[in-house]
């Protein structure tokens, strides 16, 4: 049986970190990877995520194997389907969609996945994976059929981080969702940063003002992708800002 071991642990006893995102379906401009890689060396983030709603395992490989290739910063996978499973990865974050009602991804795709995972060497951290409205239509809300959280809603998403804790799940990712116009609310971070489990944002977060205040809200770690594809100079200001 797997058991969460050296990444959980090191998750756990990070502080106001920074996981950088790569989707691998973007990564194909050869130009805009090189950049991301340039942005992985100089930010050193705590985590390196890898994956996106609709990736193919071809391009799950690919990456992966140039990112490996590259730092030994823990590389987990975000999956978005069991297509992107890869075991030359460190870990993959075991994600169950608990805000939503669709049973594939609460733990159909799961079911599918267990005998692969369990025969690999893979890290396995189930997560309670909790999408808030971020101001548009995600491709995860898109993909899963589900809808987000409103975020005013936060008794209600409180509650439903707390039903993930009682079920076991190792940590929280709470995801305003990719290209969100508004980052997850620092009343959202503040109400489940006190539940004694590791607190992951996700989405929206453009500015070092936005990071700064979901870290100082509460949460272990904050999740970069779009702006860095975007900004390149914000690599910059993001390193800085990581080695205070």
């Amino acid at each position: 049986m797997h058991k969460p071991t050296k990444i959980l642990a090191k998750l756990a006893n990070t502080r106001k970190g920074i996981a950088v995102l790569i989707d691998p379906e973007k990564a194909s401009n050869q130009e805009q990877f090189k950049q991301q890689l340039a942005a992985i060396a100089l930010i050193a983030p705590a985590f390196i995520f890898i994956g996106g709603s609709t990736v193919s395992a071809t391009e799950m490989n690919s990456v992966i194997e140039r990112v490996k290739a590259s730092t030994d910063i823990p590389l987990l996978i975000f999956p978005g389907g069991i297509s992107q499973i890869n075991t030359e990865a460190d870990g993959i974050l075991f994600l169950s969609l608990i805000s939503g009602r669709n049973p594939t991804y609460l733990i159909g795709a799961h079911v599918e996945a267990a005998s692969q995972l369990f025969k690999s060497k893979l890290e396995v951290i189930s997560t309670g994976y909790i999408l808030v409205d971020g101001g548009v239509i995600s491709a995860v809300a898109r993909v899963s059929e589900t809808d987000p959280i409103p975020q005013h809603e936060v008794t209600l998403i409180s509650s439903t981080a707390k039903a993930g804790i009682l079920l076991g799940m190792h940590c929280l990712y709470v995801d305003a969702g990719s290209g969100a116009s508004k980052p997850v609310s620092t009343e959202i971070i503040s109400a489940l940063g006190v539940l004694g489990c590791p607190l992951i944002i996700g989405g929206g977060l453009r500015t070092i003002d936005s990071i700064k205040k979901a870290h100082e809200a509460g949460a272990t770690l904050v999740v970069i992708g779009n702006k860095l594809e975007e900004d390149p100079s914000f690599m910059k200001e993001l390193a800085h800002y990581n080695r205070k």
